[in-house]
């Protein structure tokens, strides 16, 4: 589509080069999950500036909320997440990072200056109820959305809403499709222990690099032999460490991996398969292994209701064309999915490939990842619109 179609508010429109702004702000000055200090302070920052009462979550979540003059009502809570990774930034422009070797190559400047800019527009609006919006540390680590709801804030909200930026799609296309739109994420760590030995005598130690390294092997019979192929999955252990020197026999071995899913009764079954894998290698090779699991995140899962109103909205702003309603799920991880749990809610995507722009094109996660900034506005605009729509419905 031309982004020329795209179907802005005059509001919208005023501050649409001041939420570029803040994300090359954010951009620059990147900060990794929990240690969001001077993100938050600039997101606090605003909200005093614009009169909006707010509170923290955690030490570097904000949560700011606006209640509408027209009465009680329904509540909704916009969400955006606000760390980055530890990565460089290769991207070589005027908004490179500043700070080195922490990148925000996922999107998340995007999230939180598109809802900065909902926060700007909707504290002028007139409506009944309440709009929450969630300012969220660490969601690339799977604690932030947690302390939301450990604090109780979500407590009396009656949706939850998020948004993506999604570098694989055109912008001016916005992904709202029913069903799983992202794994289970879960972070998971096997101890191996044997016992050193000089590497002239291995035959007197137990070696745990050996037991580790066949364990990382057999994990992956799980995944061929032990699951349903309709079911998919993904063990992958990304760090090993083990030894100490070259010429001693390794006592200890640490490895560290993640589990993906979409079906809850095929994540419990990985899990265990893991569990018991590990431990019956480690034990041919006279060595034990102890296995540890951090549940980062549920499966997220867009339910019809929700969506259908995502798309009344979408379509004064894109356009009926420009809504992808099937587009494969995603087996990376989204703590959006644990405010799922607890309450309804939506979850949707918004492109952000310029087909004219190389540099809009490398995926998530990458050196050089960056968008095409227009993308923001229509954030902001689906945010807004969102909003206003859930809580003007009966």
């Amino acid at each position: 589509m031309s982004i020329k179609e795209v179907r802005l508010s005059k509001e919208v429109e005023e501050i649409s080069q001041q939420i570029i702004e803040w994300r090359r702000h954010f951009h620059r000055n990147p900060e990794l999950s929990l240690k969001e200090f001077k993100t938050s302070a600039k997101v606090k920052a605003l909200l005093e500036e614009w009169g909006v009462p707010y509170q923290g979550v955690g030490q570097t979540g904000v949560l700011a909320t606006i209640k509408g003059g027209l009465g009680e009502g329904s509540t909704i809570l916009l969400r955006a997440d606000m760390d980055a990774l530890e990565l460089d930034d290769k991207t070589q422009c005027s908004y490179t990072s500043q700070n080195e070797g922490v990148n925000h190559a996922c999107g998340h400047d995007g999230h939180t200056a598109s809802l900065l800019g909902a926060v700007k527009v909707l504290k002028d609006k007139e409506f009944k109820g309440t709009i929450k919006f969630a300012f969220q540390a660490a969601e690339e680590v799977g604690l932030g959305a947690k302390e939301f709801i450990d604090g109780g804030h979500l407590q009396g909200v009656d949706l939850a809403f998020g948004i993506h930026l999604h570098s694989p799609m055109e912008v001016g296309k916005v992904i709202a499709a029913v069903g799983p739109r992202s794994a289970s994420c879960d972070i998971f760590e096997i101890e191996v222990s044997g016992e050193s030995a000089h590497c002239s005598k291995p035959h007197e130690g137990r070696d745990a690099l050996m037991a580790g390294s066949h364990i990382a092997v057999s994990l992956q019979s799980i995944v061929s032999r032990r699951i349903d192929p309709l079911h998919p999955v993904v063990i992958a252990i990304g760090e090993m460490h083990a030894g100490t020197k070259y010429n001693i026999v390794a006592g200890k071995a640490l490895l560290k991996g993640t589990l993906r899913a979409f079906e809850p009764k095929t994540r419990e079954l990985a899990l265990e398969q893991i569990e018991q894998v590990a431990q019956d290698t480690a034990k041919i090779y006279g060595t034990t292994a102890e296995f540890r699991n951090f549940a980062a995140s549920p499966s997220l899962i867009n339910k019809e209701k929700e969506v259908e109103l995502a798309k009344k909205v979408l379509m004064n702003i894109v356009g009926e064309d420009n809504i992808v309603e099937h587009m494969p799920a995603s087996l990376g991880g989204e703590d959006f999915a644990d405010f799922l749990e607890y309450v309804p809610g939506l979850f949707l995507h918004v492109g952000t490939r310029n087909l004219e722009d190389e540099g809009t094109w490398y995926p998530h996660h990458h050196e050089r990842f960056d968008i095409d900034e227009r993308a923001l506005p229509i954030a902001t605009q689906i945010h807004v619109d969102t909003a206003l729509a859930f809580l003007a419905q009966e």
